[in-house]
Protein backbone atom coordinates (compact mmCIF):
# COMPACT_ATOMS: atom_id res chain seq x y z
CA UNK A 1 0.00 0.00 0.00
CA UNK A 2 2.42 2.41 1.11
CA UNK A 3 4.51 1.59 -2.50
CA UNK A 4 1.14 2.24 -4.66
CA UNK A 5 0.86 5.48 -2.35
CA UNK A 6 4.60 6.41 -3.53
CA UNK A 7 3.79 5.75 -6.91
CA UNK A 8 0.20 7.87 -7.14
CA UNK A 9 2.27 10.52 -5.71
CA UNK A 10 5.15 10.70 -8.17
CA UNK A 11 1.99 10.87 -10.62
CA UNK A 12 0.42 13.74 -9.62
CA UNK A 13 3.79 15.61 -9.57
CA UNK A 14 4.61 14.21 -12.84
CA UNK A 15 1.25 16.07 -13.83
CA UNK A 16 2.19 18.85 -12.03
CA UNK A 17 5.16 19.69 -13.67
CA UNK A 18 3.65 19.25 -17.04
CA UNK A 19 0.55 21.28 -16.65
CA UNK A 20 2.77 24.14 -15.05
CA UNK A 21 5.02 23.87 -18.43
CA UNK A 22 2.27 24.21 -20.87
CA UNK A 23 0.61 26.95 -19.23
CA UNK A 24 3.51 28.84 -18.73
CA UNK A 25 3.97 28.31 -22.35
CA UNK A 26 0.78 29.20 -23.04
CA UNK A 27 -0.14 32.12 -21.07
CA UNK A 28 3.56 33.44 -20.46
CA UNK A 29 5.81 33.02 -23.13
CA UNK A 30 3.44 33.61 -26.01
CA UNK A 31 2.53 37.15 -24.90
CA UNK A 32 5.98 37.98 -24.86
CA UNK A 33 9.30 36.33 -26.08
CA UNK A 34 11.47 39.11 -24.68
CA UNK A 35 10.71 38.89 -21.71
CA UNK A 36 12.95 35.79 -20.49
CA UNK A 37 16.38 34.82 -21.80
CA UNK A 38 15.49 31.64 -23.82
CA UNK A 39 17.90 29.24 -22.05
CA UNK A 40 16.30 30.00 -18.92
CA UNK A 41 12.64 28.81 -20.81
CA UNK A 42 14.87 26.18 -21.91
CA UNK A 43 16.14 25.02 -18.79
CA UNK A 44 12.31 24.93 -17.54
CA UNK A 45 11.11 22.67 -20.59
CA UNK A 46 13.91 20.00 -19.73
CA UNK A 47 15.03 20.15 -15.68
CA UNK A 48 12.16 18.59 -13.75
CA UNK A 49 13.77 19.59 -10.77
CA UNK A 50 13.59 23.04 -10.99
CA UNK A 51 9.60 23.23 -11.55
CA UNK A 52 9.86 20.91 -8.72
CA UNK A 53 11.63 23.60 -6.28
CA UNK A 54 8.87 25.87 -7.74
CA UNK A 55 5.75 23.92 -6.87
CA UNK A 56 7.15 22.91 -3.50
CA UNK A 57 7.88 26.41 -2.49
CA UNK A 58 4.15 27.36 -3.18
CA UNK A 59 2.57 24.04 -1.76
CA UNK A 60 2.05 22.70 -5.72
CA UNK A 61 -0.28 25.59 -6.54
CA UNK A 62 0.20 25.83 -10.28
CA UNK A 63 -1.14 29.28 -10.45
CA UNK A 64 1.55 30.71 -7.54
CA UNK A 65 3.74 28.32 -9.00
CA UNK A 66 3.99 30.50 -12.45
CA UNK A 67 3.59 33.95 -10.98
CA UNK A 68 6.88 32.84 -8.95
CA UNK A 69 8.47 31.43 -12.32
CA UNK A 70 7.56 34.02 -14.60
CA UNK A 71 9.32 37.16 -11.62
CA UNK A 72 12.19 34.67 -11.34
CA UNK A 73 12.89 34.56 -15.30
CA UNK A 74 12.46 38.58 -15.37
CA UNK A 75 15.18 39.11 -12.66
CA UNK A 76 17.36 37.11 -14.25
CA UNK A 77 17.38 38.45 -17.59
CA UNK A 78 17.17 41.98 -15.84
CA UNK A 79 20.15 40.97 -14.10
CA UNK A 80 21.76 39.13 -17.06
CA UNK A 81 22.73 36.15 -14.52
CA UNK A 82 23.57 34.09 -17.12
CA UNK A 83 26.90 36.14 -17.90
CA UNK A 84 27.60 36.89 -14.67
CA UNK A 85 31.01 36.12 -14.61
CA UNK A 86 33.59 36.91 -11.76
CA UNK A 87 35.28 39.24 -14.28
CA UNK A 88 31.68 41.32 -14.46
CA UNK A 89 31.92 42.09 -10.93
CA UNK A 90 34.16 44.87 -9.71
CA UNK A 91 37.50 43.78 -8.04
CA UNK A 92 36.89 46.05 -5.09
CA UNK A 93 33.66 44.05 -4.29
CA UNK A 94 35.47 40.71 -3.64
CA UNK A 95 38.35 42.41 -2.17
CA UNK A 96 36.00 43.90 0.82
CA UNK A 97 34.98 40.54 1.68
CA UNK A 98 31.68 41.42 2.62
CA UNK A 99 29.81 38.34 1.41
CA UNK A 100 31.66 34.69 0.44
CA UNK A 101 30.65 30.92 0.78
CA UNK A 102 32.74 29.54 3.38
CA UNK A 103 32.54 26.24 5.26
CA UNK A 104 29.40 23.84 6.79
CA UNK A 105 26.78 24.03 9.31
CA UNK A 106 26.12 20.89 11.71
CA UNK A 107 23.80 19.32 9.09
CA UNK A 108 26.34 19.44 5.87
CA UNK A 109 24.84 22.66 4.66
CA UNK A 110 27.42 25.37 2.72
CA UNK A 111 27.11 28.83 4.89
CA UNK A 112 26.62 32.16 2.74
CA UNK A 113 28.58 34.84 5.09
CA UNK A 114 27.28 38.05 5.01
CA UNK A 115 29.46 40.51 7.13
CA UNK A 116 27.14 43.32 8.00
CA UNK A 117 29.60 45.57 9.26
CA UNK A 118 31.32 46.05 6.28
CA UNK A 119 28.36 47.13 4.39
CA UNK A 120 27.40 50.97 3.95
CA UNK A 121 24.34 52.22 1.87
CA UNK A 122 25.18 53.24 -1.29
CA UNK A 123 22.74 54.16 -4.31
CA UNK A 124 25.37 54.15 -6.74
CA UNK A 125 26.90 50.89 -5.85
CA UNK A 126 23.44 49.26 -5.01
CA UNK A 127 23.15 47.72 -8.58
CA UNK A 128 26.40 45.81 -8.86
CA UNK A 129 25.93 44.91 -5.16
CA UNK A 130 23.15 42.79 -6.19
CA UNK A 131 24.82 41.18 -8.96
CA UNK A 132 27.54 40.69 -6.84
CA UNK A 133 25.34 38.88 -4.70
CA UNK A 134 23.88 36.99 -7.52
CA UNK A 135 27.24 35.63 -8.66
CA UNK A 136 27.76 33.86 -5.67
CA UNK A 137 24.07 32.20 -5.59
CA UNK A 138 24.41 31.72 -9.31
CA UNK A 139 27.68 29.67 -8.75
CA UNK A 140 26.76 27.66 -5.72
CA UNK A 141 23.35 26.40 -7.60
CA UNK A 142 25.57 25.25 -10.55
CA UNK A 143 27.89 23.76 -8.42
CA UNK A 144 26.06 21.96 -5.78
CA UNK A 145 21.71 21.36 -7.48
CA UNK A 146 19.85 20.73 -4.93
CA UNK A 147 21.89 21.55 -1.83
CA UNK A 148 20.69 24.23 0.54
CA UNK A 149 22.53 27.33 1.70
CA UNK A 150 23.19 28.34 5.43
CA UNK A 151 23.07 31.55 5.36
CA UNK A 152 24.73 33.70 8.41
CA UNK A 153 23.96 37.91 9.04
CA UNK A 154 27.33 38.37 11.15
CA UNK A 155 25.92 41.34 12.94
CA UNK A 156 29.25 42.19 15.28
CA UNK A 157 30.14 45.54 15.37
CA UNK A 158 27.63 46.87 13.35
CA UNK A 159 25.17 49.75 13.26
CA UNK A 160 22.08 51.31 12.08
CA UNK A 161 24.03 52.93 9.55
CA UNK A 162 24.70 49.27 8.31
CA UNK A 163 21.18 48.44 7.67
CA UNK A 164 19.81 48.56 4.36
CA UNK A 165 16.56 47.93 3.99
CA UNK A 166 16.36 47.50 0.03
CA UNK A 167 19.28 45.45 -0.33
CA UNK A 168 18.10 43.02 2.67
CA UNK A 169 14.77 42.95 0.69
CA UNK A 170 16.83 41.99 -2.27
CA UNK A 171 18.79 39.18 -0.70
CA UNK A 172 15.24 37.70 1.50
CA UNK A 173 13.67 37.97 -2.32
CA UNK A 174 16.62 35.54 -3.73
CA UNK A 175 15.78 32.74 -1.49
CA UNK A 176 11.92 33.43 -1.72
CA UNK A 177 11.16 34.09 -4.88
CA UNK A 178 14.76 33.91 -7.48
CA UNK A 179 16.21 30.19 -6.16
CA UNK A 180 13.58 28.49 -4.25
CA UNK A 181 14.88 25.91 -2.28
CA UNK A 182 17.76 27.22 -1.68
CA UNK A 183 17.36 27.96 1.85
CA UNK A 184 18.11 26.37 5.05
CA UNK A 185 18.38 28.60 7.41
CA UNK A 186 19.05 32.28 8.18
CA UNK A 187 20.81 33.06 11.45
CA UNK A 188 21.23 36.07 12.77
CA UNK A 189 24.01 36.19 15.03
CA UNK A 190 24.44 38.60 17.56
CA UNK A 191 22.59 41.75 16.83
CA UNK A 192 22.43 44.90 18.62
CA UNK A 193 18.92 45.66 20.16
CA UNK A 194 18.62 48.63 18.68
CA UNK A 195 18.22 46.46 15.26
CA UNK A 196 15.17 45.18 16.54
CA UNK A 197 12.37 47.12 15.19
CA UNK A 198 14.40 46.76 11.60
CA UNK A 199 14.59 42.55 11.65
CA UNK A 200 10.72 42.91 12.43
CA UNK A 201 9.94 43.96 9.17
CA UNK A 202 12.28 41.62 7.59
CA UNK A 203 10.56 38.93 9.30
CA UNK A 204 7.15 40.33 7.39
CA UNK A 205 8.96 40.02 4.10
CA UNK A 206 9.71 36.32 4.62
CA UNK A 207 6.40 35.06 4.86
CA UNK A 208 5.07 32.25 6.73
CA UNK A 209 6.46 29.80 3.90
CA UNK A 210 9.92 31.03 5.37
CA UNK A 211 9.85 32.39 8.75
CA UNK A 212 10.61 29.07 10.37
CA UNK A 213 13.84 29.28 8.45
CA UNK A 214 14.79 32.31 10.13
CA UNK A 215 16.36 31.50 13.68
CA UNK A 216 18.01 34.41 16.06
CA UNK A 217 21.41 33.47 18.18
CA UNK A 218 23.98 34.71 20.59
CA UNK A 219 27.79 33.97 20.02
CA UNK A 220 27.16 30.93 22.14
CA UNK A 221 23.76 29.77 20.88
CA UNK A 222 25.47 30.17 17.41
CA UNK A 223 26.78 26.61 17.78
CA UNK A 224 23.88 24.90 18.16
CA UNK A 225 23.60 25.03 14.15
CA UNK A 226 27.62 25.50 13.36
CA UNK A 227 30.46 23.53 15.09
CA UNK A 228 32.92 25.14 16.28
CA UNK A 229 35.83 24.47 13.06
CA UNK A 230 33.74 26.48 11.34
CA UNK A 231 32.57 29.28 13.30
CA UNK A 232 35.70 32.34 13.58
CA UNK A 233 36.90 33.12 17.00
CA UNK A 234 34.61 36.33 17.60
CA UNK A 235 31.85 33.94 17.79
CA UNK A 236 33.79 31.35 19.60
CA UNK A 237 35.29 29.31 17.12
CA UNK A 238 38.35 27.88 15.96
CA UNK A 239 38.44 28.48 12.35
CA UNK A 240 41.93 30.13 11.31
CA UNK A 241 39.85 30.89 8.05
CA UNK A 242 40.47 34.87 6.85
CA UNK A 243 38.92 35.95 3.91
CA UNK A 244 41.08 37.13 1.19
CA UNK A 245 41.00 37.57 -2.58
CA UNK A 246 42.12 36.30 -5.21
CA UNK A 247 40.99 33.01 -5.55
CA UNK A 248 37.91 32.69 -4.73
CA UNK A 249 37.47 30.86 -1.25
CA UNK A 250 35.17 28.60 -1.74
CA UNK A 251 36.91 25.70 -3.20
CA UNK A 252 37.85 23.59 0.38
CA UNK A 253 38.63 20.53 -2.46
CA UNK A 254 42.11 19.36 -1.46
CA UNK A 255 44.28 15.86 -1.83
CA UNK A 256 43.12 13.06 0.00
CA UNK A 257 45.59 10.47 2.14
CA UNK A 258 46.74 7.25 0.03
CA UNK A 259 46.97 4.01 2.23
CA UNK A 260 51.16 5.51 2.00
CA UNK A 261 50.36 8.68 3.56
CA UNK A 262 49.77 11.95 1.78
CA UNK A 263 50.07 11.88 -2.13
CA UNK A 264 52.66 14.90 -3.37
CA UNK A 265 51.48 17.23 -5.38
CA UNK A 266 52.62 17.47 -8.96
CA UNK A 267 55.23 20.74 -7.93
CA UNK A 268 56.27 18.72 -5.09
CA UNK A 269 57.11 15.69 -7.53
CA UNK A 270 59.11 17.92 -9.71
CA UNK A 271 61.22 19.18 -7.09
CA UNK A 272 62.06 16.06 -5.68
CA UNK A 273 62.61 14.64 -9.26
CA UNK A 274 65.63 17.71 -9.69
CA UNK A 275 66.91 17.21 -6.55
CA UNK A 276 67.51 13.43 -7.39
CA UNK A 277 69.11 14.19 -10.88
CA UNK A 278 71.64 16.47 -8.77
CA UNK A 279 72.23 14.15 -6.00
CA UNK A 280 72.80 11.21 -9.13
CA UNK A 281 74.98 14.28 -10.82
CA UNK A 282 76.99 14.96 -7.78
CA UNK A 283 77.40 11.56 -6.88
CA UNK A 284 78.89 10.41 -10.31
CA UNK A 285 81.31 12.81 -9.83
CA UNK A 286 82.79 11.07 -6.79
CA UNK A 287 82.81 7.61 -7.98
CA UNK A 288 84.52 5.99 -10.93
CA UNK A 289 81.77 4.40 -11.78
CA UNK A 290 78.81 6.64 -13.84
CA UNK A 291 75.90 6.36 -12.42
CA UNK A 292 72.70 5.52 -14.28
CA UNK A 293 69.44 7.91 -14.07
CA UNK A 294 66.62 6.40 -13.13
CA UNK A 295 64.67 5.79 -16.00
CA UNK A 296 61.19 7.89 -16.02
CA UNK A 297 58.42 5.80 -16.50
CA UNK A 298 55.59 7.36 -18.36
CA UNK A 299 51.98 7.14 -17.26
CA UNK A 300 50.55 3.98 -19.57
CA UNK A 301 53.40 1.97 -17.88
CA UNK A 302 53.30 3.18 -14.28
CA UNK A 303 49.21 2.19 -14.63
CA UNK A 304 50.08 -1.17 -16.13
CA UNK A 305 52.43 -1.74 -13.23
CA UNK A 306 49.87 -0.69 -10.61
CA UNK A 307 47.62 -3.14 -12.07
CA UNK A 308 49.68 -6.11 -11.81
CA UNK A 309 50.84 -5.22 -8.33
CA UNK A 310 46.99 -4.53 -7.14
CA UNK A 311 45.61 -7.51 -8.56
CA UNK A 312 46.41 -9.66 -6.11
CA UNK A 313 44.65 -7.40 -3.22
CA UNK A 314 42.08 -6.35 -4.56
CA UNK A 315 39.66 -8.18 -3.06
CA UNK A 316 41.48 -7.72 0.10
CA UNK A 317 41.32 -4.38 -0.54
CA UNK A 318 37.09 -4.21 -1.18
CA UNK A 319 36.19 -6.56 1.13
CA UNK A 320 34.06 -4.94 4.19
CA UNK A 321 33.93 -1.89 1.75
CA UNK A 322 30.15 -0.89 1.65
CA UNK A 323 28.80 -1.13 -2.06
CA UNK A 324 26.83 1.18 -3.32
CA UNK A 325 23.30 1.18 -4.72
CA UNK A 326 22.74 4.37 -6.95
CA UNK A 327 24.67 5.38 -10.21
CA UNK A 328 25.21 8.74 -11.28
CA UNK A 329 25.12 8.64 -15.11
CA UNK A 330 27.94 11.01 -16.55
CA UNK A 331 29.64 12.09 -19.82
CA UNK A 332 32.79 10.35 -19.25
CA UNK A 333 32.17 8.13 -16.37
CA UNK A 334 29.51 6.24 -14.41
CA UNK A 335 30.03 7.50 -10.99
CA UNK A 336 28.62 4.85 -7.73
CA UNK A 337 26.99 5.87 -5.53
CA UNK A 338 25.05 9.21 -7.30
CA UNK A 339 24.96 11.09 -4.29
CA UNK A 340 26.70 10.19 -1.10
CA UNK A 341 29.07 7.82 0.81
CA UNK A 342 27.49 6.56 3.88
CA UNK A 343 30.07 5.63 7.16
CA UNK A 344 29.23 4.92 10.39
CA UNK A 345 30.50 4.54 13.88
CA UNK A 346 31.26 0.34 14.16
CA UNK A 347 34.29 -1.12 12.13
CA UNK A 348 32.23 -2.50 9.22
CA UNK A 349 30.81 1.24 8.46
CA UNK A 350 34.27 2.75 8.22
CA UNK A 351 34.96 1.62 4.33
CA UNK A 352 33.09 2.73 1.34
CA UNK A 353 33.34 2.02 -2.04
CA UNK A 354 33.10 3.80 -5.29
CA UNK A 355 32.54 2.56 -9.02
CA UNK A 356 33.86 4.39 -11.81
CA UNK A 357 33.12 3.00 -15.10
CA UNK A 358 34.36 4.15 -18.74
CA UNK A 359 31.11 4.82 -20.73
CA UNK A 360 33.76 6.30 -23.98
CA UNK A 361 35.89 5.10 -26.87
CA UNK A 362 39.04 6.44 -24.72
CA UNK A 363 40.89 5.78 -21.46
CA UNK A 364 39.95 8.44 -19.23
CA UNK A 365 42.13 9.84 -16.53
CA UNK A 366 40.34 10.32 -12.75
CA UNK A 367 41.70 11.46 -9.46
CA UNK A 368 39.40 12.10 -6.22
CA UNK A 369 39.70 14.65 -4.12
CA UNK A 370 38.83 15.57 -0.81
CA UNK A 371 37.61 18.46 1.94
CA UNK A 372 39.16 16.68 5.00
CA UNK A 373 41.90 14.55 3.47
CA UNK A 374 43.33 14.62 7.10
CA UNK A 375 40.60 11.79 7.90
CA UNK A 376 40.29 9.71 4.72
CA UNK A 377 42.09 7.49 2.68
CA UNK A 378 41.88 6.78 -0.77
CA UNK A 379 42.66 4.23 -3.46
CA UNK A 380 43.50 4.33 -5.67
CA UNK A 381 43.07 8.43 -5.51
CA UNK A 382 44.17 9.18 -9.27
CA UNK A 383 44.86 6.64 -12.10
CA UNK A 384 42.98 6.01 -15.24
CA UNK A 385 40.20 3.53 -16.82
CA UNK A 386 40.36 1.79 -19.80
CA UNK A 387 37.42 2.05 -22.27
CA UNK A 388 34.65 -0.26 -21.33
CA UNK A 389 35.98 -1.33 -18.18
CA UNK A 390 35.38 -0.10 -14.75
CA UNK A 391 37.97 0.83 -11.66
CA UNK A 392 37.12 -0.14 -7.52
CA UNK A 393 38.03 3.05 -5.62
CA UNK A 394 38.07 2.01 -1.44
CA UNK A 395 37.40 5.51 1.01
CA UNK A 396 38.10 4.56 4.18
CA UNK A 397 38.21 6.19 7.26
CA UNK A 398 41.54 6.76 8.64
CA UNK A 399 42.47 5.66 12.73
CA UNK A 400 39.71 6.81 15.02
CA UNK A 401 38.37 9.33 12.63
CA UNK A 402 34.82 10.06 12.35
CA UNK A 403 32.71 10.94 9.21
CA UNK A 404 30.54 14.13 9.27
CA UNK A 405 28.01 15.71 6.79
CA UNK A 406 29.95 19.00 5.97
CA UNK A 407 32.91 16.54 4.49
CA UNK A 408 32.86 16.15 0.94
CA UNK A 409 34.72 14.35 -2.02
CA UNK A 410 34.83 15.55 -5.80
CA UNK A 411 35.95 13.17 -8.89
CA UNK A 412 37.57 14.71 -11.47
CA UNK A 413 37.74 12.92 -14.96
CA UNK A 414 39.10 13.90 -18.26
CA UNK A 415 39.15 12.18 -21.75
CA UNK A 416 42.79 11.09 -22.52
CA UNK A 417 43.45 11.34 -26.60
CA UNK A 418 47.07 10.03 -26.57
CA UNK A 419 47.28 8.04 -23.35
CA UNK A 420 50.65 6.05 -24.02
CA UNK A 421 52.70 9.04 -24.30
CA UNK A 422 51.07 10.79 -21.76
CA UNK A 423 51.96 11.23 -17.86
CA UNK A 424 49.47 11.80 -15.22
CA UNK A 425 50.78 14.61 -13.83
CA UNK A 426 51.80 16.58 -17.13
CA UNK A 427 48.07 15.57 -18.14
CA UNK A 428 46.64 16.71 -15.55
CA UNK A 429 48.52 20.45 -16.08
CA UNK A 430 47.46 20.65 -19.36
CA UNK A 431 44.33 19.53 -19.99
CA UNK A 432 42.02 22.31 -20.20
CA UNK A 433 38.96 22.68 -18.07
CA UNK A 434 36.39 22.85 -20.08
CA UNK A 435 36.90 19.38 -21.07
CA UNK A 436 37.16 17.94 -17.48
CA UNK A 437 34.34 16.09 -15.95
CA UNK A 438 33.44 16.87 -12.09
CA UNK A 439 31.26 14.95 -10.01
CA UNK A 440 30.69 16.02 -5.79
CA UNK A 441 29.75 13.27 -3.58
CA UNK A 442 28.55 14.37 0.11
CA UNK A 443 28.90 12.10 3.59
CA UNK A 444 26.38 10.34 5.31
CA UNK A 445 26.57 9.58 8.92
CA UNK A 446 24.67 6.60 9.64
CA UNK A 447 22.25 6.71 12.82
CA UNK A 448 23.06 4.53 16.02
CA UNK A 449 20.72 1.95 16.77
CA UNK A 450 18.34 2.76 19.14
CA UNK A 451 18.57 0.63 22.27
CA UNK A 452 15.16 -1.39 23.15
CA UNK A 453 14.61 -0.48 26.65
CA UNK A 454 16.07 2.80 28.19
CA UNK A 455 15.82 3.94 32.15
CA UNK A 456 16.50 7.49 30.77
CA UNK A 457 13.63 7.20 28.23
CA UNK A 458 11.59 9.95 29.67
CA UNK A 459 14.22 12.25 30.22
CA UNK A 460 14.32 15.24 28.03
CA UNK A 461 17.63 14.62 26.71
CA UNK A 462 16.71 13.04 23.64
CA UNK A 463 18.71 9.51 23.38
CA UNK A 464 17.64 8.76 20.41
CA UNK A 465 19.00 7.65 16.99
CA UNK A 466 19.70 11.46 15.49
CA UNK A 467 24.14 11.27 15.19
CA UNK A 468 23.36 15.22 14.30
CA UNK A 469 22.46 16.31 17.78
CA UNK A 470 24.70 19.02 19.52
CA UNK A 471 26.73 18.07 22.96
CA UNK A 472 25.94 21.70 23.98
CA UNK A 473 22.21 21.15 23.40
CA UNK A 474 22.02 18.49 25.45
CA UNK A 475 23.45 19.45 28.65
CA UNK A 476 21.45 22.76 28.34
CA UNK A 477 18.43 20.19 27.68
CA UNK A 478 19.79 18.41 30.86
CA UNK A 479 20.62 21.39 33.14
CA UNK A 480 16.80 22.57 32.54
CA UNK A 481 15.39 19.67 33.63
CA UNK A 482 17.66 19.68 36.80
CA UNK A 483 16.20 23.23 37.27
CA UNK A 484 12.59 22.04 37.28
CA UNK A 485 13.54 19.13 39.44
CA UNK A 486 15.29 21.38 41.86
CA UNK A 487 11.84 23.79 42.37
CA UNK A 488 10.50 20.48 42.56
CA UNK A 489 12.43 19.82 45.37
CA UNK A 490 12.30 22.79 47.14
CA UNK A 491 8.29 23.23 46.71
CA UNK A 492 8.35 19.82 48.42
CA UNK A 493 10.59 20.91 51.23
CA UNK A 494 8.23 23.96 51.83
CA UNK A 495 5.24 21.95 51.56
CA UNK A 496 6.63 19.55 54.24
CA UNK A 497 8.03 22.29 56.90
CA UNK A 498 4.79 23.66 56.75
CA UNK A 499 3.23 20.25 58.00
CA UNK A 500 5.82 19.81 60.38
CA UNK A 501 4.48 23.48 61.86
CA UNK A 502 0.72 23.00 61.38
CA UNK A 503 2.03 19.35 63.55
CA UNK A 504 3.56 21.10 65.95
CA UNK A 505 0.67 23.52 66.46
CA UNK A 506 -1.88 20.66 67.03
CA UNK A 507 0.07 18.94 69.43
CA UNK A 508 0.31 22.15 71.80
CA UNK A 509 -3.43 22.48 71.32
CA UNK A 510 -3.52 18.95 72.86
CA UNK A 511 -1.06 19.14 75.51
CA UNK A 512 -3.28 22.28 76.45
CA UNK A 513 -6.35 20.57 76.09
CA UNK A 514 -5.11 17.84 78.39
CA UNK A 515 -3.55 20.47 80.44
CA UNK A 516 -7.01 22.20 81.06
CA UNK A 517 -9.20 18.60 81.69
CA UNK A 518 -6.94 17.60 83.92
CA UNK A 519 -7.07 21.15 86.04
CA UNK A 520 -10.65 20.76 86.00
CA UNK A 521 -11.02 17.26 87.62
CA UNK A 522 -8.65 18.20 90.30
CA UNK A 523 -10.55 18.75 93.67
CA UNK A 524 -11.08 22.03 94.92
Amino acid sequence: MAELGQHEGAQDLEKKIEETRQRFNSEFVQDSTDKYDSRDVERLQTDDALVEGYLTWRIYVVEDALKMIDESLQWRKEYGVNEITEGTIPRWMFETGAVYLHGYDKEGNKIFWFKVKLHVKDAKTILDKKKYVAFWLERYAKKEPGMPLTVVFDMAESGLSNIDMEFVKYIINCFKVFYPKLLSKMIIVDMPWIMNAAWKIVKSWLGPEAISKLKFASKSEVQTFIGPEYLPPHMGGTDPFKYSYPPLPDDDFKTPICENGPIVSEDETESKEGEMESRDALESSFNSEVAVKPKKVNFLEDSVKAEDNDRGDTSARTRGARKPLTTFKGPLLDVSPAEELSFGSGETEKKCLIILSNVTKNQVAFKVRTTAPEKYRVKPSSSCCEPGASVDIVVSLHGGSQASPQDRFLVMAAEMDNAGSQELAQFWKEVPKAKIMEHRLRCHVLECVKPTASPLRDSPVDTGSSGHHDLDTALMRMMNCNSRLEQKLNTCLWVQKVLMVLVLVLVMLNLQCLYLLATAQRPS
